[in-house]
């Protein structure tokens, strides 16, 4: 940190009420500043101060597209184990014709997967900013 910052020898004691105490920490968590103490600082010497504003919908959307992008992690593992399990299966002329009729419907299933896990990395990149 800054030296100057080093020669801090003075504590200056305030008694806060819970309510009080909560609201500083509601409006401290809402900023950049790392430290309460930067916050308070900051505050009493009116310097500026960022607060992080954030979009309650598009969290909303973010919240339910990682649910899907997740859902659909699995779906994609599940078809594989299944697909792995009729390959051992492959002694019955049925299975195998289903085997390499579903080959292709595998394919198709894991690139739109993979499609829509890149849209939702995409639009994650993109909200994290």
């Amino acid at each position: 940190m800054n030296n100057k910052n080093s020669s801090r020898s003075r504590i200056i004691g305030v008694r806060l009420t819970t309510k009080e105490y909560e609201q500083i920490v509601k409006k401290w968590k809402g900023s950049t500043c790392r430290k309460l103490s930067d916050y308070v600082r900051r505050s009493i010497f009116n310097k500026p101060i960022v607060t992080i504003y954030r979009n309650k919908s598009l969290d909303d959307l973010m919240a339910e597209a990682i649910k899907l992008r997740n859902e659909l992690n699995s779906l994609g593992n599940n078809f594989n184990q299944a697909v792995k399990k009729l390959h051992t299966l492959q002694q019955i002329p049925e299975f195998r014709q289903w085997i390499i009729a579903y080959e292709l419907d595998k394919e198709i299933l894991l690139n739109k997967v993979d499609e829509i896990k890149n849209n939702i990395q995409k639009i994650a990149e993109k909200w994290l900013q």
